[in-house]
């Protein structure tokens, strides 16, 4: 006999593994999608056979709630940004726990997540928001040096752009302006940022009554490629404890406040700069990439664990609260970078990553016969490899052997 129903808004991405977790522990799960039509880039992720209804959210919010109410949801979560807000909503109406409407614009709009953030005294990025190209060049001329120009709500880096000058800066925003981003958002308006020198990090926390648990913290390192100054490679797992974790911590604290989250995950980018902690930006759901999963294996337990305890299992979440994650192993993500377009025939050294001391896991996400792309962005990127060692170097070792394998002749494309 079920517990309850769950409702899941968006399971895509890690936001999937959220669903046999809740089945485990004896609650079914119903999916709401937040629009009529799945992004393309999400559409993979979704599988139907796993809920007891997919209920389509078509713009009508008391139409979406009387087809939920049937299934008398006892929980809510977001799988992805574009499920936010409506399961803001949804926790509101029911009286469920959430992080109520009031903040949702701050938690999904990276304008006013900045801003938000700011106003509570926190270091933030100088920015603006425009919807036209020479009100943004009028800003630039003002700030000058390297901006980013990226969609106001998207996600996986789609449409970013690092730009040095005024004609890199109206080539960025032409490209972006009125054209649809990778969630299926219109770009009617756009966002620029200084540029933060630094580098990049992700805090991923989990939420009970204004408290927070880190459940794990991620370094990136990025490469300039394909005409991208930034390209993400690279994501290695932290310890708990150390320098860099001590000045990020206290600071994703005080953004999770700022933005109102007290209950639930949460996926915080930021980056150490020199004048300290700065976010890019905070994510009301898990991480995903599926580095929560990577996680459980290293620590045997992630934020995806957390997560269902801070729902089902509060007391044991609020007397755990603040233990450090212990790595039995350390943990690498590496991203293969695509040189060109084209037919891909196969790859001509992956052989040879596998052999590598450190693999776990391939994740070919573009598998021979499919269409390669040039990787550009978070999106595009062909596969994944997963290093797990309890040796540090080994790990360090083979994640750059790897950086040297995957040159322009490693893909074999028509």
């Amino acid at each position: 006999m079920t517990r309850g129903c769950v409702a899941i808004v968006d399971a895509f991405p890690s936001g999937k593994r959220l669903q046999p977790l809740f089945a485990a522990a004896g609650y079914e799960c119903v999916h709401v999608q937040s629009s009529p039509e799945l992004p393309p880039a999400l559409a993979r992720y979704f599988q139907p056979d796993e809920y007891v209804a997919n209920i389509v959210h078509d713009g009508d919010p008391a139409e979406t709630l009387r087809a939920l109410a049937k299934f008398q949801p006892v929980h809510v979560l977001p799988g992805i940004e574009t499920g936010v807000e409506l399961a803001d909503l949804i926790a509101e109406e029911f009286g469920l726990l959430g992080n109520g409407t009031a903040g949702s614009p701050a938690r999904r709009d990276k304008f006013r997540m900045m801003e938000t953030v700011k106003a509570a005294g926190l270091r933030g990025a100088d920015q603006i928001l425009v919807t036209d190209v020479p009100t943004l060049l009028d800003w630039y001329e003002k700030v000058g040096g390297r901006v980013v120009v990226k969609p106001l709500n998207s996600s996986g880096s789609d449409g970013v752009s690092f730009c040095d000058s005024a004609e890199q800066v109206a080539d960025a925003a032409g490209r972006l302006l009125s054209t649809t981003n990778a969630l299926n958002f219109r770009n009617t308006a756009i966002l620029a940022q200084e540029y933060l020198y630094g580098t990049e990090y992700y805090v991923n926390t989990v939420s009970r009554d204004g408290r927070h648990q880190v459940c794990d913290i991620w370094r990136t390192t990025d490469v300039t490629a394909n005409g991208v100054l930034d390209l993400m490679e690279n994501a290695y797992l932290l310890p708990r404890e150390g320098p860099e974790q001590d000045l990020l911590v206290p600071y994703t604290f005080a953004v999770l406040d700022a933005l109102g989250i007290r209950h639930g995950p949460a996926h915080t980018e930021l980056k150490l700069t020199p004048a300290g902690p700065c976010v890019i930006e905070t994510g009301a759901r898990v991480c995903g990439g599926d580095l929560p999963y990577l996680v459980q294996q290293a620590a045997g337990e992630s934020q995806l664990s957390w997560t269902l305890d801070a729902y089902l299992n509060p007391e044991r979440f609020l007397a755990r609260v603040g233990e450090p994650y212990r790595l039995s192993q350390y943990v690498a993500c590496v991203c293969g970078i695509a040189p060109r377009d084209g037919i891909l025939r196969g790859y001509t050294r992956m052989d040879q990553v596998r052999r590598l001391e450190s693999f776990q896991n391939l994740r070919m996400i573009v598998q021979p016969g499919d269409r390669l792309i040039r990787t550009v962005d978070d999106l595009s990127k062909p596969f994944l490899v997963d290093l797990f060692h309890e040796v540090q170097q080994v790990v360090l070792r083979d994640h750059l052997t790897i950086r040297q394998l995957d040159g322009e002749d490693f893909y074999d494309v028509d």
